[in-house]
């Protein structure tokens, strides 16, 4: 659910003018191609400006000038000129004095201007405020090829047929008739940014005339200068010697306690923006994005980027797409679930089961579980059926297309937002070493290919060996997984017969149901208590592994949690689906545990209800557990700290904090970046693909789920977080080979739960083969009546073991002990020539469920490959868009130096300094 305020064009009107034969550039009428751009923040409301302004004139023209107002927004220094590009927070008390006495005589040596002020809480605590001066920002900016505007976009639409133009006319009048779309973002509230407007390329201090500055003050923007203040702060040593250099080496010694960017100023106001205007961008974004009231709106995807940076403005643009691709899931999955609630009454298996009240069903425990109706079953075969019905099937390939559609159209999105945000032609610096690798094999080095310099080298031999150690470490977590798995099956074997023997007739009436519900929240709790420990072992051993460089540590860590808190969280539903059940034996010859408990059964109306009910009751505590702790703990943690201040201060006594306090006095972002809301999201994913054939409403609930995760983000980042480094990124890094990994695993696991967990197939033997319509080519509902008799086999009672005979003989039922029972199986009566002996259709069913899979997965993956040939990763008109704005800018820059050559010449002449042999 994203939009993109590029787009909008604040009413202006555009005007054609015809270029070449087959292009039409568009310009805008109200400014030339080489006209400046509008800052960004000179659109903002003036009475309430918290950030520079070019225009300074009409701040004093309403009685304030701009330092007195500077200096009491805390945003600046104390002279009101200087904006405060980064803080640094130490201790007095902190011994590490000489390290930060070096460290910050080189910043000033880099030419960056610093100011201290201590805490007005705590006297302890020193902020040091820096500031980039002009000259700092353009030679560092030229250093790491920072893109800034140069020229007013040309937009150019290619020509269209005669036929076509009438047929956008005509939608365009029908277009007129229909109401606006509410998703849409008022075009009055958001700016129209100049990175967005504007061709860009790498600054260079030498053309800095072909650049747009309106305002030096405000030509980089925020998140850029903090960006390249941290790029210079990384690079500056606090000892002699080559390792010792950059803050995070500080901030993890302990020199310093904290370094953030500031937010822009409050992120509310007591004037209505849509009166007043915005004090700041912080206050836009939580008006139009981390407001409750909008939850229905696009994302200002721009605005998050130009505040937040590329990485995290990805995660939105990724988080907004996936939501409103489960749009159609949702919607499918929905249709499913009521076709299941439509064609309830006409089910003739739920009819047969209900019906069935001369058909006793033997005992599902041993000893306590008494015989039972299969009619007592009926209120769980009618919810069976709503989730395993004739569309399951559909949904399981329509889901499993989806998947690839998605992953598919996110590429060619993500190639949109990386043009737009100029990351095409992006590539990430080389990366510094890590200072833990750097420690450890500083004794040996060798040649980087890269650059040219010696760095630390590890062997090929202690790479192997650690990564050895690695992988153990990972299999016996994995280990210990299924032993928690394991605990839980001896539970539910346990438990089943306590159940069936308690006091209350409503829990001992359902005593499999108690006894899976009360399973799947001991599995909850477990799970939440592993993930714990998983992240423990998974820092340990990813520290073990000693990565070259922190994007190689990010991957590694990544992997590891992923893979302990995807085998955590679906362990147990594998187990459910797939064995549960499966391999129990028959009365009178039952398998159990250590030869002493039985394993468990399914439920007579099948297993499909025990495996519908884990995931709904994981997916809804995982995801609220998950909302809470991402909202609730940034705000308690926030609460109590303004509490702490409001005790030592005394409750009377209102203080006006600076901003760096209040920035502060917020929750740090987590110490892995955005890996927390990734992984909330690929799991997610993988609940709603992998076992979606038996829970078809797990796109809906993941759908309200998320657009209520991106508001709880959005809150959190604008509002509860100190504001992030504006870091760049092309995409999503490690996740989307993790999404395709998913994609796969679902067609395959789908396939299972269709062919082996559901009723499907043996329905479709019976139908074809064995009931009244056998050999006729039909399989409607009349065709299978007597399939419920059909799949069930029979015992004699006199055939039980001693320690699982009930203690009731079933004379509650006919008033005489019973001889017979029936059981869920295709196996031969007790009175043929093998008792118990599997049946003919036995082996149908496990022939046609076997080839049922081998056909799904290949077809469903003919069908996966032929998408992924057929949607190209690069949209053609953005193709033939980056091909034209290259030769368009190309030309400019041409025109643009010929020009100043030419006016270089004049000038000569005019001072009589012409040369003969100058060019042009």
């Amino acid at each position: 659910m994203e939009a993109r305020s590029s787009g909008i064009t604040n009413g202006k009107t555009k005007v054609f003018h015809a270029v070449a034969k087959d292009v039409n550039i568009l310009f805008d009428e109200l400014e030339a191609v080489n006209s400046p751009c509008k800052d960004d923040d000179s659109l903002l409301h003036p009475g309430n400006l918290t950030s520079t302004s070019d225009d300074a004139s009409r701040l004093e023209a309403g009685g304030e000038t701009v330092p007195e107002k500077n200096k009491s927004n805390g945003l600046y220094f104390r002279d009101g000129k200087c904006r405060i590009d980064y803080i640094l927070v130490y201790r007095k008390s902190n011994p590490q004095m000489e390290k930060r006495e070096i460290f910050e005589r080189n910043i000033r040596a880099e030419g960056l201007q610093m100011e201290k002020e201590s805490s007005l809480i705590n006297s302890d605590i020193i902020f040091v405020k820096l500031h980039a001066p002009w000259e700092v920002l353009g030679r560092y900016a030229e250093q790491m090829n920072v893109r800034m505007p140069f020229r007013r976009k040309i937009y150019y639409l290619p020509r269209r047929y005669k036929f076509m133009s009438r047929i956008d006319k005509q939608i365009s009048s029908f277009r007129r008739w229909l109401p606006k779309k509410p998703m849409r973002l008022d075009k009055e509230t958001l700016p129209d940014l100049e990175e967005n407007d504007c061709y860009t390329a790498p600054f260079s201090q030498q053309r800095i005339h072909h650049f747009i500055i309106h305002n030096k003050d405000t030509f980089f923007n925020n998140a850029t200068r903090s960006r390249i203040v941290h790029h210079i702060l990384q690079r500056i040593k606090y000892e002699e010697g080559k390792n010792k250099i950059g803050l995070n080496r500080l901030l993890t010694n302990g020199s310093y306690e904290a370094a953030f960017p500031l937010h822009e100023g409050s992120y509310r106001s007591k004037n209505s923006i849509r009166t007043h205007g915005a004090v700041n961008h912080r206050h836009l974004l939580y008006e139009c994005w981390a407001s409750w009231g909008v939850w229905y709106k696009y994302q200002p995807l721009d605005l998050v980027r130009r505040y937040f940076g590329e990485k995290i403005g990805l995660y939105f643009a990724w988080l907004g797409w996936y939501t409103g691709m489960l749009f159609p899931a949702a919607f499918i999955g929905l249709f499913v679930f009521l076709y299941g609630v439509i064609t309830l009454d006409h089910c003739q298996v739920s009819k047969e089961v209900c019906q069935a009240t001369d058909i006793i069903m033997c005992p599902v425990c041993d000893k306590y579980c008494p015989f039972m109706r299969l009619s007592d079953s009926c209120v769980y075969a009618k919810v069976t059926h709503l989730f395993d019905n004739g569309a399951t099937v559909f949904f399981a390939v329509f889901m499993a297309v989806w998947a690839t559609v998605f992953l598919e159209f996110w590429k060619r999105r993500r190639a949109v937002i990386a043009y737009d945000w100029d990351l095409i032609d992006w590539e990430e610096e080389e990366e510094e070493i890590r200072p833990q690798f750097e420690a450890k094999y500083s004794k040996k080095e060798r040649m980087n290919p890269i650059s040219g310099k010696p760095e630390p080298y590890q062997a090929f031999a202690d790479k192997c060996s650690r990564l050895i150690v690695s992988a153990s470490g990972i299999f016996f977590m994995i280990c210990v997984v299924i032993a928690a798995v394991f605990g839980i099956v001896i539970y539910r074997v346990v438990t089943v017969s306590t159940f069936a023997a308690f006091k209350w007739a409503l829990i001992r009436n359902n005593s499999q149901v108690a006894t899976t519900g009360t399973a799947v929240c001991i599995n909850f709790c477990i799970i939440m208590l592993l993930n714990v420990l998983y992240e423990k072992v998974a820092l340990l051993l990813t520290n073990l592994e000693q990565p070259r460089t922190e994007s190689e540590w990010e991957n590694s860590f990544t992997l590891k949690m992923f893979l302990f808190q995807f085998v955590n969280l679906n362990s147990s539903t594998f187990y459910i689906a797939f064995f549960l059940g499966r391999f129990t034996g028959h009365p009178g010859a039952y398998l159990r545990l250590i030869n002493r408990w039985r394993l468990e059964e399914c439920h007579p109306s099948g297993c499909l209800i025990d495996l519908c009910m884990q995931m709904g009751i994981i997916m809804v505590l995982k995801q609220t557990w998950n909302n809470f702790m991402e909202l609730g703990y940034p705000l308690i943690q926030n609460w109590w700290t303004r509490r702490k201040v409001r005790q030592e201060h005394g409750p009377e006594r209102k203080i006006s904090f600076p901003q760096w306090e209040k920035d502060y006095n917020l929750q740090p972002m987590n110490a892995y970046g955005l890996f927390d809301e990734y992984l909330e999201m690929i799991l997610q994913f993988g609940f709603t693909t992998i076992f979606v054939a038996a829970f078809p409403l797990a796109p809906l609930l993941a759908l309200l789920n998320n657009i209520i995760e991106i508001r709880l983000d959005a809150y959190k980042f604008v509002t509860q977080w100190r504001r992030p480094l504006a870091s760049r990124a092309k995409d999503i890094g490690i996740w989307y080979g993790i999404l395709e990994g998913i994609g796969i695993l679902s067609v395959i696991t789908n396939a299972f739960v269709i062919a082996i967990t559901s009723d499907f197939i043996p329905r479709l033997v019976y139908a074809y083969k064995y009931g009244p319509c056998a050999g006729q080519g039909e399989a409607g509902q009349k065709c299978m009546v007597g399939y419920v008799n059909a799949s069930l086999s029979v015992f004699r009672i006199s055939d039980f073991e001693n320690r699982s005979e009930p203690e009731s003989d079933g004379s509650e039922f006919s008033g005489t002990p019973l001889k017979y029972c029936r059981y869920r199986d295709y196996r031969d009566p007790p009175h043929s020539l093998v008792p118990y002996g599997y049946t003919l259709q036995f082996w149908h069913v496990l022939a046609a469920r076997l080839a049922f899979i081998i056909v799904f997965e290949h077809l469903v993956f003919c069908i996966k490959h032929l998408i992924s040939y057929l949607i190209p990763d690069l949209p053609k008109d953005l193709r033939d868009r980056m091909r034209r704005e290259k030769y368009l800018i190309q030309e400019m820059m041409y025109e643009a130096e010929l020009e100043r050559l030419q006016k270089e010449r004049k000038e000569r002449k005019k001072n009589g300094k012409a040369h003969h042999n100058e060019w042009p």
